[in-house]
This record gives structure tokens, sequence and C-alpha cells, in this order.
């Protein structure tokens, strides 16, 4: 799966340049963090980041690195769902959603062992992802997106709660972001 129509949904759904003050990732054009542009080189005002460089930017750290390539030969739409999670909370968190939601729905253990729930997406994940696909069948994937859109949903409403300045971005989260 090639996340080109991936990353250029995004875009459009993230916009061009951001400065709310309430964002505490600061200015952001396309999605992207004026402190992920400056560690892959961008020296520019971040109104002015290049496309170019955001495509190649969520491409590097938010697809080939957190290993969503892997995820997508098997369940791309798994790989969409972290793909998108990962941009917004950290492929950390993404990791640990998916990492989660496998364990979870493994009936205790009868289908494939349980895996440490923390870590990047590695061999283990992946050899837990086919087993739960395999012994689950057709529907497995859709079933996956959902535990892991539960988990992103109860993520954001947490944060809104702990943080009253994040209030101003829920609906979004979850409208654009949750199912």
């Amino acid at each position: 799966m090639d996340p080109t129509e991936l990353i250029d949904e995004l875009i459009a759904r993230e916009g061009g340049y951001v400065a709310n003050p309430a964002d505490k990732g600061g200015p952001t054009c396309f999605g992207i963090t004026e402190a992920v542009a400056r560690a892959h080189g961008y020296s520019g005002p971040m109104a002015r980041l290049p496309h170019t460089i955001a495509i190649a930017i969520y491409r590097a750290d938010y697809w080939t690195k957190p290993r969503l390539d892997q995820v997508a030969a098997t369940a791309p739409q798994v790989a969409a769902e972290l793909f998108d999670t990962g941009v917004n909370m950290g492929n950390g968190t993404a990791a640990s959603f998916l990492r989660r939601a496998l364990n979870a729905l493994n009936r205790g253990g009868a289908d494939y062992r349980d895996i440490a729930t923390t870590g990047a997406v590695d061999t283990t994940v992946l050899d837990a992802l086919k087993a739960f696909l395999r012994v689950r069948g057709a529907g497995a994937q859709g079933v996956l997106v959902k535990a892991l859109d539960a988990l992103q949903g109860e993520r954001y409403l947490a944060l809104a709660e702990q943080r009253p300045a994040d209030e101003a971005f829920l609906y979004g989260w979850l409208a654009n972001r949750v199912g």
C-alpha cells in the first residue's frame, strides 16, 4: 500500500498554516509542527513550509519509521488508522493502542499470546496481528479499527478533561479522527 492518498487526505484535513495559541504544539503547517519541521532541517517560516517537505516528513516519520508499511501489507485499514493516530498523538501512542487492542481481542491468550503493551510495532506485534486476522476472518480488520478508534476517542476525552484548553479541539478531533 502506497501512503500517498492517506497523506494527501491528511494534509487536506489539517489545512495550511495555523498558529492557535491554545495548541501546545505551536505553529503548524499542513499539520507539521515547527519542532518536527526544524528536526528535518527546515529553517524558514512555518507559514511557507513547502508541501513537498510535509509529504516527505509524513512518509518518513509517520509511515516508514513506525513500520506501517509492514502493517499495511497485512491490514491496510489498520495501517491507515494507525497513521492518523500516530500523526495526531504520536507513533508510540498509536503502537500502544494496537498492542492493547490485540491483547484484549485474543480471548485470554487462546488465539495467540499476549504481547507487551508498550513499544513500537515490531515482529511480535506483526505476528499477533496476522494471528488475529487469521483466526477472526473477514471482519477482523473492521473490528480492530473500531477498537483503535475507541481508544483514540477515550484519549481525546481524557486530554480535554485534564487540560481545559484542549476542549477547544475536542469537537474537531472527534468529528475528524474517530470512526
